[in-house]
């Protein structure tokens, strides 16, 4: 008979490495969860010491209250904390962690090895877990604080290990954990070495020195103070001027009682406040600190403690609203002019006294209400051919600020435009049988075969033109994408990206993990056409860009690859190259600003149906969308 008893208690160590699911996602978590620790313990000196990204090693020494034996071995106990007691603490949290769970998740994942001592302690306590087994304890000489190493991550979870990403994508993970840990925590000194190298060491002080340390100090000039208090919560921080947006590596902290969140709600009031300053594809920075009472928010969300819900989110939304719009209209939405009158030549201040005036000429004859409209000859050539015109002296001459211009009367404009219109090709009614199929790559029409124009450009935005199946409209900036991507991959293919020397060359100033990235990648950026030379203090000089991209702004197209490569991680040559290619195009693309002519637009549609695959981007996204016969006449009932 079998057993009817199905459901079983898990061990403890298949436990902790369900946890370990969740808290521990990747070297990054390990980092976060250990860090935190250290300042609930007090710690004012904080090392951070990492090895191959942090797969070989994780350690972080701390100058906090230290443990005494007792507690050093039930801190890796899961649901061991000295943080809450009761449910009710969940309401008045002051500190970082209180679930008790991260010391047992990541030793369930690694080998531990802690060296801890309080500071009236004689003699300190060694411990080595692994598995969730403890090894050994023993007494030891050690400083006060705590030492704790996290050795092999994920050594008993293969599977695990084998998903992390390459070294640079994973230490720039941490890097960036690194950054909002040393952003929330300004009174706390800060040292990250990887691989024997120190990347940052950071002392206290205010919060505009911690990002000019963390970002460059010329971000310093890019940001102006916000402030606001009410009873309901207290804002302070920095917001950045809009001139300064980016768009891709935009600075975006919230802060909420010394911890970091994630608010896509904040998020959106902070923006709101930017819509008709800067351009939609743009992100401004922001480093913004809430103060509320511990009892009004939640943080027992999820298990990595970012999510937070508040109790009064809508009218905090508006008091963010309100504060932002505050330091933007302080500035006039602009930065500082900052006038330097070191060399400025002396200019006396005016005197009545001894008068003087500067002389204006004026054309007493000059009359700006006469019918005349000034016209260009470019834009009207059969004025100038018209018989009343035997000559370019023959054009009325008048002075203006712009030099000076030929004129010509209304009715002579009239004339032109009657002489534009008939010489222009008639737009002639097309039969069905006349058209195009949809699919068909060798529409002459499409091609640029047609003798009349058979597209039009809608908003500068889409091509429509008509075809057998009803009319077909062409997304203009994804077509540009997909040819631009192909000719520069047949460019790699057959090694002749062409680079485009700068005459002044570049510098651009990249984040820790950004410069770590680019490092990474320069030989392949060399073979995209890239000349790129490292000035050192993570800037880099760029003294040629590929001919394609000659007229997009160097920093945002080296960042936008970037962060496509650290999104996608370890790729093999091939599948990187086109990562960087889609980048590439999606950077040097033309968009709604962009004005193209007939003949360009046409050449663009004949390139795209040269492609490979011209319905859609190297990214998938749709580029064509044919609009049936039975739809259209459906939309007119």
């Amino acid at each position: 008979m079998p057993d009817s008893d199905i459901i079983k208690l898990l061990p403890d160590s298949v436990a902790n490495q369900i946890a370990a699911g969740e808290v521990i996602q990747r070297p990054a978590s390990v980092v976060k969860e250990l860090v935190e620790n250290a300042i609930d313990a007090g710690a004012t000196d904080i090392s951070i010491i990492i090895k191959d990204a942090g797969r070989t090693l994780i350690q972080v020494v701390d100058n906090g209250s230290g443990m005494s034996p007792t507690d050093a071995r039930m801190a890796f106990e899961r649901h061991a904390t000295s943080k809450i007691a009761a449910a009710e603490d969940l309401y008045s949290l002051h500190t970082m962690g209180f679930r008790g769970e991260a010391l047992a998740s990541i030793a369930a994942v690694a080998q531990i090895e802690l060296r801890t001592m309080r500071r009236d302690d004689k003699v300190g306590s060694r411990l080595v877990i692994a598995a969730s087994k403890m090894e050994s304890q023993e007494p030891c000489a050690c400083v006060p604080g705590s030492n704790i190493m996290v050795k092999n991550l994920f050594a008993y979870l293969p599977a695990r290990r084998k998903f992390l990403k390459k070294d640079s994508v994973e230490l720039g993970h941490i890097i960036h954990e690194f950054e909002r840990l040393a952003l929330v925590n300004t009174d706390v000194d800060f040292t990250l070495i990887h691989n024997d190298v120190t990347l940052h060491r950071l002392l206290h002080g205010s919060l505009r020195m911690r990002i000019g340390e963390l970002f460059g100090k010329a971000i310093e000039r890019q940001i102006i103070p916000l402030a606001t208090e009410t009873s309901l919560v207290k804002l302070s921080g920095f917001v950045g001027l809009p001139q300064y947006a980016r768009r891709r590596g935009a600075h975006q902290y919230l802060f909420v009682n010394g911890r970091n969140m994630r608010h896509p709600y904040f998020h959106r009031a902070v923006m709101s406040c930017f819509e008709h300053l800067v351009a939609s594809d743009v992100q401004p920075s922001y480093f913004i600190n809430f103060e509320v009472d511990p009892d009004r928010i939640d943080v027992n969300i999820h298990p990595q403690k970012h999510e937070i819900k508040f109790e009064d989110e809508q009218a905090i939304w508006q008091i963010v609203v309100a504060a932002v719009r505050e330091a933007l209209g302080k500035t006039n939405a602009s930065g500082a002019i900052d006038f330097n009158v070191e060399d400025a030549p002396d200019i006396p201040a005016f005197d009545p006294a001894v008068g003087g005036s500067a002389k204006v000429d004026v054309d007493a004859s000059y009359n700006p209400f006469t019918a005349d409209i000034a016209v260009s000859q470019d834009q009207f050539p059969d004025v100038a051919t018209s018989p009343n015109r035997t000559s370019s002296a023959g054009w009325n001459e008048r002075p203006s600020a712009l030099g000076r211009e030929r004129t010509a009367s209304l009715a002579e404009v009239r004339s032109a435009l009657n002489i534009l219109e008939q010489s222009r090709p008639a737009v002639r009614q097309m039969g069905l049988d006349e058209l195009p199929d949809a699919d068909s790559n060798q529409s002459s029409a499409v091609a640029g075969h047609s003798p009349t124009p058979s597209y039009i450009t809608v908003g500068y935005k889409y091509i429509a033109t008509p075809v057998r199946d009803g009319l077909m409209v062409i997304d203009r900036h994804r077509a540009h994408v997909r040819v631009l991507y192909e000719r520069i991959m047949a460019g790699i293919a057959d090694g002749r990206i062409a680079t485009q020397r700068m005459i002044f060359p570049e510098s651009v100033v990249l984040s820790v993990s950004q410069d770590l990235v680019l490092a990474s990648i320069c030989d392949s950026m060399a073979r995209l056409g890239f000349d790129l030379s490292p000035l050192g203090d993570n800037t880099w000089a760029v003294n040629g860009m590929p001919s394609a991209l000659s007229a997009a702004s160097p920093r945002e197209t080296i960042v936008d690859i970037i962060e496509k490569v650290s999104q996608t991680g370890e790729l093999p040559d091939t599948e990187l190259f086109r990562t960087i290619a889609s980048s590439m195009a999606k950077t040097a693309a033309v968009n709604v600003s962009n004005r193209m002519s007939e003949a360009e637009t046409d050449m663009l549609v004949a390139d795209l149906f040269k492609t490979s695959a011209p319905n859609f981007t190297p990214d998938g996204l749709t580029i064509i969308v044919t609009v049936a016969m039975d739809e259209l006449s459906r939309l007119f009932n």
